[in-house]
């Protein structure tokens, strides 16, 4: 494990964000901002009327003993000022003095060193939206290309699992130190991604989540992806910062349309009237990334449909998506449910609350 790739100065900056992040919460709407403020501007702009004793305790820190927590928490670390720091975030107003990588940093250097995109979206998600996510998180990286998110329940937990479904590569960036999962309850799924990408965090291990570290790591997906694509998101998502970033800093977005009466299609929805492409699937967004046909996506391995079944489905894609509106559209009550039951086992619908059904992308 290598500690040395972080210097002492940039050290002692993750020492001061984790002492101050109380106070940081009081200008979460502007953490980005308050994040380009240097050590002595942070200390004058947030610790108040202890500055004088939070500074004394800032000179006093030993960067040795930062190394060694970081070590025994089983994260590697390294810094802005090393040559290998990823490339991408250099182009953020405040690239993370110091990413805690676990699961491997040689790992995560290799990653996103192609051409990554970042998966985002809402938390409380929809079936659809989940599927979505999934299908380009499998997509994407059954073609070679990693997925970058949250960890987050809704999408970037979908998006993650996608990915590991394919054993492709994916990196999760978390809001507190990331020597555990956050959240909590999504453990098994952050030891996947451990094993098979990696995990990051710009915080010290150790430090507690607080509100303004969801619009910081953000910052962060956004600046170590080629691309980010949002999937679902409300007028206010988080999800919506994430692509924000990606547009200042002229990287490709893309957003996949939902139904116009839902919430959770507002967000993409907003994006696609600015300018973000729209994304149907995995291909949409390799030709996003690499040009028309550069890239393609591997043939889907769901069995071939008879014909019959083939109209069933388009039904459903119309809207006719229960066994009584199958009826009304003219197929039998029967009929309808052995299709539908065809249809779940070759993995092309999937049986909603309600007795709805969905199809899967």
């Amino acid at each position: 494990m290598n500690d040395r790739r972080a210097c002492d100065r940039c050290l002692k900056r993750t020492w001061l964000l984790a002492r101050l992040s109380g106070h940081l919460d009081q200008a979460r709407g502007r953490a980005e901002e308050v994040l380009e403020l240097a050590d002595t501007e942070l200390l004058a702009a947030l610790a108040g009327p202890r500055r004088g004793a939070v500074a004394a305790e800032y000179e006093r820190v030993q960067p040795r003993a930062i190394r060694h927590r970081v070590g025994a928490a089983g994260l590697e670390p390294i810094c802005r000022c090393d040559p290998g720091y990823p490339q991408r975030l250099l182009a953020l107003s405040s690239p993370p003095s110091v990413l805690h990588v676990g699961g491997g940093l040689e790992r995560l250097l290799e990653i996103v060193s192609g051409e990554p995109v970042a998966i985002v979206g809402a938390r409380r998600a929809s079936g659809y939206g989940l599927e979505v996510a999934g299908s380009l998180g499998r997509g994407l990286g059954s073609a070679g290309v990693a997925v970058v998110s949250g960890m987050a329940i809704g999408i970037d937990s979908a998006a993650h699992a996608g990915a590991l479904d394919a054993a492709a590569h994916t990196v999760a960036v978390l809001p507190g130190g990331a020597e555990q999962p956050y959240p909590p309850g999504k453990r098994s799924l952050y030891n996947r991604i451990r094993g098979a990408g990696a995990v990051v965090s710009e915080l010290p291990p150790g430090t507690a989540v607080r509100r303004w570290m969801f619009p910081a790591r953000n910052r962060i997906i956004a600046g170590l992806s080629a691309a980010t694509v949002v999937v679902e998101a409300r007028e206010r998502s988080g999800a919506l910062l994430a692509a924000a970033r990606a547009v200042e800093l002229g990287r490709a977005v893309g957003a996949v349309p939902g139904r116009v009466t839902s919430p959770l299609a507002t967000g993409p929805h907003r994006l696609l009237t600015r300018g973000a492409t729209i994304v149907r699937g995995p291909q949409d967004v390799l030709d996003l990334l690499f040009g028309c046909g550069v890239r393609t996506a591997p043939a889907q391995t769901r069995p071939a449909l008879a014909d019959d079944l083939e109209r069933v489905l388009r039904k459903i894609s119309d809207g006719h998506d229960t066994i009584a509106a199958l009826a009304r559209a003219g197929l039998p009550a029967d009929q309808a449910l052995t299709a539908l039951s065809a249809l779940e086992l070759a993995g092309y619908v999937r049986r909603e609350a309600g007795g709805r059904y969905m199809v899967v992308p």
